[in-house]
């Protein structure tokens, strides 16, 4: 019995959606454990910083692998596949809300170093929400790539594989975000914001 579940365990994702297309229920517990924490965290930030909502994404997402794992395309890998759908589930909750409110979360210190002159007297907690209003005017792809990228560390090639688009496109709407940034935050010394501009993107 171990050894049964070790070696679910080590399969690989796309191992592990062939055998739940084949009615393997160890092989879904095994992938829903593999990504539940992850998605959460995802859904969280993409609805608002919601997590009873993000839990009930997470299940209907999960649902709708065993319910139709055939809708997985096995030509792709699976982590880009699920996001896509992920976020797909987020940009329809967008619209039935009427609104895009999704509160994106604070870059972290890694994406954007806030160093506020000596004496200046910056709030930092007016900039995280000065931040996040900002991000929120952005259209959800390029909020969701920032999630992904920032949060959920996911590689420019993931992300790309998710939306379906070039390594470049992801790399362009980082850069564009940065220095949207950049020019409706001035007030909060931009040139900190164009300063890390290069260095997160390349990576």
């Amino acid at each position: 019995m171990g050894l049964f579940r070790t070696d679910h365990a080590t399969l690989s994702d796309e191992r592990l959606m062939e055998q739940i297309v084949r009615g393997d229920e160890r092989a879904f517990g095994a992938l829903y454990d593999r990504y539940k924490r992850k998605l959460i965290t995802y859904f969280s930030r993409m609805l608002w910083n919601d997590r009873e909502r993000a839990q009930d994404f997470l299940q209907e997402l999960f649902t709708k692998i065993a319910q139709k794992p055939q809708s997985y395309d096995p030509s792709r890998p699976f982590s880009t596949w699920l996001y896509s759908v992920a976020n797909n589930m987020c940009k329809n909750e967008y619209r039935r809300e009427g609104t895009r409110k999704a509160a994106v979360p604070h870059l972290q210190a890694e994406l954007i170093h806030i160093q506020p002159n000596h004496g200046d007297g910056v709030d930092k907690a007016n900039f995280r929400d000065r931040l996040d209003a900002e991000l929120d005017r952005l259209e959800p792809d390029h909020k969701a790539t920032f999630v992904m990228r920032y949060h959920e560390d996911m590689a420019i090639k993931e992300i790309a594989g998710v939306f379906g688009i070039s390594e470049g496109t992801v790399k362009s709407r980082l850069f564009y975000t940065l220095k949207k940034l950049a020019e409706r935050l001035n007030e909060f010394d931009p040139r900190t914001l164009n300063h890390g501009t290069p260095r997160t993107v390349r990576s």
